[in-house]
Formats: structure tokens, C-alpha cells, sequence
């Protein structure tokens, strides 16, 4: 004699319409949270740098004003284009700056202090009132030494005025003082900072490039 199965229970209609809403409503939350979380987190480039960045550490950028920096910088106007390696050690009231290569003339050394300014080359020492001036004079070209120790770290002077731009992170884009155009091309980390790696200057028909191979904290 066959026994008669029970039928197999059943949720009520009803009861079914409610859980498949409510499962829906909790994938949509999961979602929705998913997407506010990527929201929050702040716009990111490939190396790294992220928005807000600058403004937090800029007082420690400006803070950070004893340093040596090794880099090589390259020299276009329309009569030639040149390149020399740089050695810069900067100080709040000294620096010095090693030039070697071709537009250095060999090997020059430029050194400030409190106002004085020499340059040393294979033809003797010279002195000038200001460092552009005598680099004019001793090699023909000329960098904007006064101003550069600012601008390098991605800083406008604060003996003139001047018009800035920041890129879509915040970061300082474009400089423009003393009749200068600086333009920050890369970034590198340092110390737990940003500074820049790669800038370029122009002034007229004068070109600068500056790439920084190494920035380093040095003793006070």
C-alpha cells in the first residue's frame, strides 16, 4: 500500500515578494557603500601624489631650507644649447653651488654669504653684487640663483609678486615672478615630502631645464 507523501511546504506568496526585496535592498546598500567609499578616497596620479597633499605639507616644504641637491640643468637660447651638472648646497644664510660640465666651463664653484657673492673658475676668483650678474660676466649665461632656492622646492619668493597655478592634485602647475615662467613637469618623494624632480624655466628666448637626480637633508 503506498503511502501518500505530504506536499511540500510552501512560503506564501506574499512572504516570497518580501525576501527577494529585501535581498535586493541589501545587494543596492553593499553597492551604494562601495561606491561612497571610493568617493571618499582623494584623486590619486601614477606616482603616487595625491590631492590635498600640498596644502599639508607645505609648511614643512617651506621648512626645509638646508639641503644639497645633485642634478643637471640645461641651457637653450636660440644661439646654443648646452647642459652642466649641478652640486648645490644650500643653507639659510650660504650656499654653494659646483657647476661642471660644458656651460660651467670645466668646473666653477658659486658661493653666497650675507650678500657676498664669488665665483671660482680655472681663470681665478671673481666676485660680483649679485650672483646672476656675475655669472654673466664669467660664463655668459646666467641662472636665477637669487630666486632659485623657492622655486626648486615648488615655492614662489617672497620678495616679489607672483602668479601660481596648481594642477588638478593641488600641486603647484605654473609660477610665474621677476619675469620668469616656471613650469613643474614631475614629482619626487623626500623626507616624507614632495618636491619637485623635473621643472622648466624660461625667461624670453632662455630655456632651463632642471632635473633633480637626488635631493638630501644636510646638517645645519
Amino acid at each position: 500500500m503506498l503511502t501518500p507523501r505530504p506536499a511540500a511546504s510552501r512560503l506564501p506568496t506574499p512572504y516570497l515578494f518580501k525576501a527577494k526585496r529585501s535581498a535586493r535592498l541589501w545587494v543596492t546598500s553593499i553597492a551604494l557603500l562601495a561606491l561612497a567609499g571610493c568617493a571618499s578616497q582623494a584623486p590619486v596620479d601614477e606616482s603616487g601624489r595625491q590631492a590635498g597633499q600640498w596644502e599639508r605639507q607645505q609648511a614643512d616644504v617651506e621648512a626645509f631650507d638646508t639641503w644639497t641637491m645633485a642634478g643637471k640643468a640645461g641651457l637653450r637660447t636660440p644661439d646654443e644649447s648646452t647642459s652642466a651638472n649641478l652640486d648645490w648646497n644650500q643653507h639659510p644664510h650660504y650656499f654653494r653651488m659646483l657647476i661642471s660640465g660644458p656651460f660651467g666651463g670645466g668646473r666653477s664653484v658659486l658661493e653666497g654669504r650675507e650678500g657676498r657673492f664669488s665665483l671660482t673658475t680655472s681663470d681665478g676668483r671673481f666676485e660680483a653684487e649679485t650672483p646672476e650678474a656675475l655669472m654673466e660676466e664669467q660664463l655668459g649665461w646666467s641662472l636665477p640663483v637669487s630666486a632659485m632656492p623657492d622655486w626648486v622646492r615648488g615655492l614662489p619668493g617672497d620678495h616679489a609678486s607672483y602668479q601660481m597655478e596648481t594642477d588638478e592634485l593641488g600641486y603647484p602647475n605654473f609660477l610665474q615672478q621677476d619675469g620668469w615662467e616656471i613650469d613643474y613637469r614631475d614629482w619626487e618623494q623626500v623626507e616624507g615630502m614632495w618636491l619637485p624632480r623635473r621643472l622648466v624655466m624660461n625667461y624670453g628666448d632662455v630655456r632651463i631645464t632642471l632635473v633633480v637626480n637626488q635631493w638630501r637633508p644636510t646638517n645645519s
